[in-house]
């Protein structure tokens, strides 16, 4: 009989040490999942407006590229709000905005564009705003692209000056969580900001790609050795977070995806980007889970 009451004893109270070790690993999550939440957030999305989202030379009978974008940008506001309305009214203290580079030369897309800069604290956050920010982002970016491919006057894109010159002032802030989304298709090419340094360079076309040997199987080994990429920035960016979407290399190069993406991976790695995804054209149903996780983090819970 004792050995019965001993054996049900020692049950309990492994089922009561193994219920208090569920409760805290639970308890873990659940202040980790709060203080994500209650993270303030300084969301950047900077848009190549080159002729990448041109109808005429870059045609998608599956989805146009513009469109494409646009569904991006959907996401990554509705995420921005599901970030929001995680938080009590009080915590609430979070930014988003929009940028180009170089800016566009149709004012009315630069108006726009300042429309969009979004500074949202305790002493604005109605839910009416809140509810707001989905719509009206989808509709103005719509103008902006609208606009953009009616002028068909594209400029180039000069995402490497942005780094250079503009991130750091306009992207990044003490205290908040520092994400920027950069809607392009890998390739940069400015006429303002054509450098070139040995084998570094601030822009990277098609052209450049096979002038520089890369498109063979060993051109790994060549980026390694010969040390091609793109010039380095002299700035610790360890604050800020960087998801690229819309990855579209030339079909005449099998290497091309790779390539771009090795020069991105590279140059980020030396600003000490630490969390950084750089992502294909994809359809936005296929992207929407990838712009959530990246930007609300769950993948670090």
């Amino acid at each position: 009989m004792k050995n019965i009451f001993k054996t049900i004893l020692m049950a309990v109270l492994l089922v009561s040490i193994f219920s208090c070790k569920q409760d805290t690993h639970k308890y873990e999550n659940e202040i980790s999942i709060k203080n994500y939440g209650a993270e303030n957030y300084n969301l950047s999305i900077l848009i190549d407006l080159s002729d990448r989202i041109s109808l005429k030379k870059n045609p998608n009978p599956t989805m146009e590229y513009f469109q494409r974008d646009l569904g991006y940008i959907k996401s990554v506001s509705e995420t921005f709000t599901q970030h929001l309305k995680e938080k009590r009214i009080r915590q609430i203290d979070d930014k988003m905005q929009l940028f180009f580079n170089p800016e566009p030369l149709d004012p009315k897309i630069n108006s726009i564009s300042k429309d969009l800069r979004i500074v949202i604290d305790k002493n604005n956050a109605s839910k009416g705003f809140l509810n707001s920010i989905n719509a009206n982002y989808t509709a103005q970016t719509s103008k902006i692209y609208t606009s953009a491919i009616k002028d068909d006057n594209y400029i180039g894109s000069d995402i490497w000056s942005f780094f250079d010159n503009k991130v750091k002032d306009q992207c990044i802030e003490n205290g908040y969580r520092n994400i920027l989304i950069v809607l392009t298709d890998g390739y940069i090419y400015y006429d303002g900001t054509l450098i070139k340094e040995k084998n570094r360079s601030t822009y990277i076309t098609p052209e450049l790609i096979r002038k520089n040997g890369l498109n063979t199987q060993d051109w790994e080994k060549k980026i390694k050795d010969q040390d091609f990429g793109f010039i380095k920035i002299n700035s610790d960016l360890s604050n800020l977070e960087v998801l690229v979407l819309g990855i579209n290399p030339s079909k005449s190069n099998p290497y091309e995806e790779k390539i771009i993406k090795a020069y991105w991976t590279k140059w980020f790695a030396e600003m000490n980007i630490k969390h950084f995804e750089i992502k294909n054209a994809d359809l936005p149903s296929n992207m929407d889970k990838i712009i959530n996780d990246f930007i609300l983090k769950k993948q670090q819970i």
